[in-house]
C-alpha cells in the first residue's frame, strides 16, 4: 500500500467554527525541541572538549549510562504530543549533542525506529563540544536544503558558540522552514552576557528576513534553547518577536511562549524560579494560512515522570547529573512543541 502523509500519525479531532458552528475535521503534525542536557558518547574526540564525559573524567561516564541516558530521552521523544498525535514529532529539533553519531544512535533506539528519523547536523565550534541537530520523519518530511550559520561578535574574534541551522523542506507538501538554535548562555551573569544573546538573535532574525524577503508567505519555525524569556530585549527587541497574535502582522514573528511565561510555565528552573528558555516562534504565515497548514498551539511538556520527585527541588527537571552526581534522569530542561493543523478536505 502506498504510504500517505501523517499516516500512523495523524489524529482527526472536530474544532468548532463559531461564527456559523459548523465542524471541521483537521490533520495534525506535531514539531518539538529538546535539549538534551550533554548527550556525549564515551569516545575521545580530540577536536572536543569531552574529556569529562569519558570513562576515566570526572562524570564517570560510561556505556552502561550513555545507553541508559539515550532509552531514556528517546522515551521521552516518542511521547511528544500524544494527546494529538501517536508516534512523535514528525520534526525535533536538539541542543547539547556532542556529534552526529550520538544523534544516530538516539534514532536506533526501539522507541523511536518506527518513526524512520533521519538527520540534519554539522560541526560547531562551540568551546564545550556541543552542537545542535534536527532529525525528521523521512516518511512524511523531505529536507530540500540545508545550512549552518556561524555566529560572530566584533571585537571579539575569539568568542566561539553553537551555529544556527537552517533546514528548508516539505510537509504534506508544502514548504516550512526550521531554524534550531542554541543561543550563548548567561555565563559571567545575564546582564554582561545579554549582548551576545542579542547577537545570535540578530543572526536568528537575518536568517528569517532572508526568507521572508525572497517569499512573504513564508513558513518558519524557529525553535531552540534561547538562554532568555520570552519577555528579555534578545527576543522583543533584537528578534521581534511579537508576544500576541492581534500585534502580529504579515512580516512580523510570533512568539507564543510569551503567554506561557506570563501564565508562569516554564522548560527549567533556578534558584526557586522558573524559566522558559526553550521556545517555539513562528512567523506570520503561519498564523492566517486558512487552506494549508497553520498554527494551533505550543505547549511545555512537562509530564510529572519528568520531574524531580523528593527533595529541595521537587518538581524541577529530573536531570542526568547534579554536579558530578549521576542522578538517573532526563535533562535539566522539558521539551516544548507545537502542533500545525490542516484541514481535512
Amino acid at each position: 500500500m502506498k504510504k500517505t502523509l501523517f499516516a500512523g500519525i495523524v489524529l482527526s479531532f472536530l474544532l468548532i467554527i463559531q461564527t456559523n458552528a459548523q465542524e471541521k475535521q483537521y490533520k495534525v503534525a506535531c514539531v518539538a525541541f529538546y535539549n538534551l542536557e550533554n548527550l556525549f558518547d564515551t569516545i575521545d574526540q580530540p577536536e572536543v572538549d569531552d574529556a569529562e564525559f569519558l570513562p576515566n573524567g570526572s562524570y564517570n561516564w560510561n556505556s552502561e549510562r550513555y545507553y541508559y541516558k539515550l532509552s531514556h530521552m528517546s522515551d521521552v521523544i516518542s511521547k511528544i504530543g500524544g494527546e494529538l498525535v501517536k508516534g512523535g514529532p514528525i520534526v525535533i529539533g536538539f541542543s547539547e549533542i556532542e556529534n552526529r553519531s550520538v544523534v544516530e544512535d538516539l534514532t536506533k533506539q526501539p522507541a523511536l525506529l518506527p518513526g524512520n528519523y533521519g538527520i540534519v547536523h554539522y560541526d560547531s565550534p562551540d568551546r564545550r563540544g556541543v552542537d545542535v541537530a534536527l532529525i525528521y520523519q523521512q516518511d512524511h518530511f523531505k529536507v530540500l536544503f540545508s545550512k549552518s550559520y556561524r555566529l560572530t561578535i566584533p571585537n571579539k574574534p575569539d568568542f566561539l558558540t553553537r551555529d544556527q541551522l537552517l533546514v528548508s523542506g516539505l510537509l504534506d507538501g508544502e514548504l516550512i522552514h526550521f531554524i534550531v538554535n542554541h543561543w550563548p548562555s548567561r555565563r559571567g551573569g545575564e546582564k554582561r552576557s545579554a549582548p551576545m544573546r542579542n547577537a545570535a538573535a540578530s543572526l536568528t532574525r537575518h536568517i528569517a528576513d532572508s526568507l521572508l524577503n525572497a517569499d512573504s508567505t513564508a513558513k518558519i519555525i524557529i525553535m531552540g534553547d534561547l538562554n532568555d524569556d520570552p519577555v528579555n530585549n534578545s527576543l522583543r527587541k533584537f528578534l521581534k518577536a511579537k508576544g500576541s497574535v492581534e500585534e502580529t502582522k504579515a512580516g512580523d514573528l510570533f512568539n507564543p511562549m510569551y503567554k506561557l511565561f506570563r501564565d508562569g510555565i516554564g522548560s527549567l528552573a533556578y534558584r526557586d524560579s522558573w524559566n522558559l528558555f526553550d521556545q517555539m516562534i513562528i512567523s506570520y504565515p503561519l498564523l492566517n494560512d486558512n487552506t494549508g497548514l497553520k498554527f494551533f498551539k505550543a505547549k511545555v511538556f512537562n509530564q510529572p515522570f519528568l520531574a524531580q520527585k523528593e527533595g529541595s527541588f521537587a518538581g524541577y527537571p529530573w536531570r542526568t547529573y547534579v554536579g558530578t552526581n549521576f542522578m538517573g534522569g532526563y535533562s535539566d530542561h522539558f521539551p516544548v512543541y507545537l502542533f500545525l493543523i490542516k484541514e481535512k478536505k
